[in-house]
Order: C-alpha cells, then sequence, then structure tokens
C-alpha cells in the first residue's frame, strides 16, 4: 500500500483530495481524522501540515506527497519532485511599500528583509550579488515593515490583495510555484508500479482539464479550413449530416486556445457548436 501525505487543510488539500477523486479512487474523509484509506485502491492519504510533508516522504515515513514546489525547494529536497500538478498556482514574491523608492534588485542591498522562506531567496539574491540581511518569520510577514522589522518584504502572492491590504506592492517575482507530486526515491518495485498506476490516472485527469471537446456543423465546402483550426488528437472526426453538402465535425480543443479557435470556426462558416467537458483523456 501507498501511503500518501497531504497537506491537512486549506485549498492546497482541497485540490489534492478532488484529484485524487477524479482518478477514481474512493475514501472517506472527516477533519478529525490524521488518515483514511481507499476502498478501490491500495493508498493510505496522511494528513500532515506542508512544512512536514517533504521531511516525511525523503525519510520514507511517507511514500509520496503533493505539496507546493515553493515548500519542498525550501525544504532543501527538490530531488524528490516527480512532476507539476497544474493547480495551486502561486508566486514567491519580494514586496516593498508603496512609498518606497525602488528602481532595481540593487536597492535591496544592505535592506532587512523579511521571509518565510530564508533558502529561496538567500540564493536568489546571491545570484545577483545583493547582500541583504533576512529575518526569518513565520506568518504575518506582510505586517514586518509597518512594525519596523523590516524594509522589504519576500512572501507567497497569489492574487496580491493582502499586499495592497497591508501598503505593500509587489517589485520582484522570486519563484514560481504549483503543486507538485513527491517521491521516496527508494520506492520497492511494486510501490513504484502503484506510482506509475496513480501517476497515469493523474494525468489522465489534467489532461481532460486541460481540453474540451467540440462538435459542430460545417459546409463540405469549407470542411478543408475547419480541418486546419481542429487538428485533433490526430485529426478531426468528420462524418456525412442527412442534409446533403453538410457534415458534423468532431474535435478536442485546448482550453487556452478555445475562444480564439472558436470565433476562427465561426467565420469560415461552421455552425451549431457543441462545447462538452472531457472526464478523461488517456493519450
Amino acid at each position: 500500500m501507498l501511503r500518501l501525505a497531504i497537506q491537512k487543510s486549506g485549498r492546497l488539500s482541497e485540490d489534492s483530495l478532488n484529484l485524487i477523486r477524479e482518478c477514481g479512487i474512493s475514501f472517506l474523509s472527516a477533519s478529525y481524522k490524521l488518515k483514511t484509506e481507499a476502498t478501490n485502491f491500495p493508498l493510505e492519504i496522511l494528513y500532515l501540515r506542508d512544512d512536514d510533508i517533504p521531511g516525511y516522504v525523503q525519510d520514507g515515513v511517507a511514500d509520496l506527497g503533493i505539496v507546493g514546489q515553493n515548500v519542498l525547494v525550501e525544504a532543501g529536497f527538490p530531488n524528490l519532485e516527480v512532476e507539476g500538478l497544474g493547480f495551486s498556482k502561486c508566486r514567491l514574491s519580494l514586496a516593498v511599500p508603496r512609498a518606497a523608492a525602488y528602481d532595481s534588485i540593487e536597492d535591496l542591498q544592505g535592506v532587512n528583509i523579511a521571509t518565510s522562506y530564508p533558502r529561496i531567496l538567500g540564493d536568489y539574491l546571491a545570484e545577483r550579488g545583493v547582500k541583504a540581511n533576512l529575518h526569518t518569520i513565520s506568518g504575518s510577514v506582510e505586517i514586518a515593515p509597518s512594525i519596523g522589522l523590516a524594509e522589504a518584504i519576500c512572501d507567497i502572492v497569489s492574487s496580491g490583495s493582502t499586499l495592497l491590504g497591508n501598503g505593500l506592492r509587489e517589485v520582484e517575482t522570486v519563484f514560481r510555484s504549483e503543486a507538485v507530486l513527491i517521491a521516496n526515491q527508494n520506492l520497492s518495485a511494486e510501490k513504484q508500479e502503484l506510482l506509475e498506476q496513480l501517476q497515469f490516472r493523474m494525468q489522465a485527469v489534467r489532461r481532460a482539464r486541460r481540453n474540451k471537446y467540440i462538435v459542430l456543423n460545417a459546409p463540405v465546402a469549407a470542411l478543408e479550413a475547419v480541418k486546419a483550426l481542429l487538428p485533433g488528437i490526430k485529426s478531426p472526426t468528420v462524418t456525412k449530416l442527412a442534409e446533403e453538402g453538410w457534415v458534423s465535425v468532431q474535435s478536442v480543443v485546448n482550453e487556452d486556445d478555445f475562444w480564439h479557435i472558436t470565433s476562427q470556426l465561426k467565420a469560415v462558416g461552421a455552425e451549431g457548436i457543441l462545447v462538452l467537458p472531457i472526464e478523461k483523456m488517456i493519450s
């Protein structure tokens, strides 16, 4: 049985559990439980503090983990990463008071900076030849300038509203992060096979999230133009309609390209465009 460690609460925890469920894995979840076992896959889920997950996986207490890449790198175990999962995206950024002058990273030379990520920030500054005084604190980093602890901060940013609410402005992006799957490097052959099965399911779910299934009607005269816009996985599926001179075309469109492609399809004569979600997508 694989032991998978995830964050015990918060958005990352919810997204991780949703991914596991979408992989067709069933389990009971309760806020008071620190672990649960899947009913249809050899998987046990451990609910832990995010900062503890890399160490637990490194030491073999857990076989796998889902954790923010920022936490993994700060813990010093980037070698445990198996693959990015595409959710819980954020960035680690430097911020200064709105009224403070700032032209470039050199302005932070000798400055006091409060952060919960001294390893990542220290490496970033060292690569740019900047020596600053790092004050490591956990939680409420944004308050540091207003209480005189530091002249700048480095913290996780999603929307930037917390910075604005504390009179700060973002000046440098230090690190971009997302949820990642990590694994102990000494898994047995049996557990490695289970990991590959789990990855196979996760990748099918993630492909489905990134794509839409599209069905449309088009005049035969416009078919080549439509096919050029809809390559699909290999090529679109084309079926004759009962009405002479018309065909139905089915294909897969990447979410990022969807609106641009649909407007082009309409321009070449496509009609009755239907867009459907994809539950799983196996290449």
